[in-house]
C-alpha cells in the first residue's frame, strides 16, 4: 500500500492521507505543544497499549491538559479503526494529541480543545518467526550533543520536541552509523537518539538509570522484564560510554527495532546475532507477542 492511499484519523474522522491536515495556528506545529507515543500493531492489537496510554497521560499531565484527553478506551478504538480501515493486521502507529488551536502566543489557555491524529504505515512483523524491519546489525556512535536536563524538560516526557534527537543525528549525517548516543552533562551515557542502550557483562544485563535525563522505553521495560523471567542478572546505573564499548554484547531498543543487535560502537566491534543474553530477552517470538498483547488487550480484533 502506497502512502498516498493511506487513512489517518484526525480528530475523529478517518480521511485519506493528503487531507490529513491541521491548522497552522494547532500549538503542536507552532510550538510542539503535544504528546506522542509510538506503537507497534501485531495481528490487529497494539502491543502493550495500557504502558503506551499510561505514558501519554503522563506527558500530558506534565503539559497540564490531561483533563482534556479523551479515555484510553476511546483512543486504543481510534487507533484500531485506523489499523482496520487500512486494512492493516501488523501496522506501525503514530498517536499525536496536541494542546489544539489557541491563539498565538505562547502562554497557553486554560480550556484546551485538543487535536487527536492517529498516522498508520504498513509494518512486517517482527520477531525470531517474521521478518525484520530494520536492514543490519546497528552502528553507534557517542555524539558531543547532550541529553536535556530533567530540569529544563523532563525526559519521561514524549512530546513533539524533538530538537535534541535531531542534533544528535545530524552529528552522525553523512557517516555509516545508524545511531547516535547521548551522554548527560557529566559524562554518563543516557540513550541514543531514539533507543534505549543494552549491555551485557558477565552474563548481567546493563542498562542505563532511568535517574538520569532519559526517556525509559515501553520496549526497554519489556526487556527488563523478560531478563527476570529468564533468570538473568539486571543491573541498571551510571556508565560512560567505555562500558559499553568493553561489553560482551550490545542491543539497543525502541518499539519500532524492537530488539536491534549491535556490531559497533565508536571504534569497538562486536559479534552480532541474537545469541547469549540477548536471545534470552528477545520478547518477540510469535508466542511472546501473543500473550502480552492479550495482556493488555482483552479483545484483539484482528482485521485479517
Amino acid at each position: 500500500m502506497e502512502g498516498s492511499d493511506l487513512l489517518f484519523h484526525v480528530d475523529g474522522k478517518l480521511v485519506p492521507a493528503a487531507e490529513a491536515t491541521v491548522n497552522v495556528r494547532d500549538r503542536g506545529f507552532m510550538y510542539g505543544d503535544a504528546a506522542f507515543e509510538t506503537l507497534r500493531v501485531y495481528g490487529g492489537a497494539p502491543f502493550e497499549w495500557e504502558a503506551h496510554a499510561d505514558r501519554l497521560r503522563r506527558t500530558c499531565g506534565t503539559l497540564g491538559f490531561a483533563d482534556a484527553l479523551p479515555p484510553a478506551e476511546d483512543l486504543r478504538e481510534r487507533v484500531v479503526e485506523t489499523v482496520t480501515a487500512n486494512d492493516l493486521s501488523d501496522a506501525y502507529t503514530k498517536l499525536s494529541v496536541t494542546r489544539g488551536v489557541q491563539p498565538g502566543k505562547l502562554t497557553p489557555d486554560k480550556a484546551v480543545d485538543p487535536t487527536i491524529v492517529v498516522f498508520v504505515s504498513p509494518l512486517p512483523r517482527g520477531g525470531v518467526d517474521g521478518e525484520r524491519v530494520w536492514d543490519g546489525s546497528a552502528r553507534l556512535a557517542t555524539v558531543d550533543a547532550q541529553s536535556v536536563p530533567d530540569a529544563a524538560v523532563p525526559a519521561d516526557t514524549k512530546t513533539h520536541n524533538y530538537l535534541d534527537g535531531i542534533i544528535a543525528r545530524l552529528q552522525i549525517r553523512g557517516t555509516d552509523n545508524d545511531e547516535a548516543l547521548r551522554r548527560d552533562a557529566e559524562g554518563s551515557l543516557t540513550e541514543g537518539a531514539t533507543s534505549n542502550v543494552f549491555f551485557v557483562e558477565d552474563g548481567r544485563l546493563l542498562t542505563p538509570t532511568a535517574d538520569l535525563p532519559l526517556l525509559a522505553g515501553v520496549t526497554r521495560q519489556v526487556v527488563l522484564e523478560l531478563a527476570n523471567e529468564a533468570g538473568v542478572p539486571v543491573e541498571t546505573g551510571r556508565y560512560g560510554p567505555e562500558r559499553v564499548r568493553n561489553a560482551d554484547e550490545v542491543f539497543v531498543t525502541n518499539s519500532t527495532w524492537e530488539i536491534r543487535p549491535v556490531e559497533r560502537v565508536d571504534e569497538a566491534t562486536f559479534d552480532v546475532g541474537l545469541r547469549g543474553v540477548t536471545r534470552h530477552v528477545q520478547p518477540f517470538t510469535r508466542a511472546n507477542t501473543a500473550r502480552r498483547v492479550s495482556r493488555c488487550d482483552t479483545e484483539l480484533r484482528p482485521t485479517v
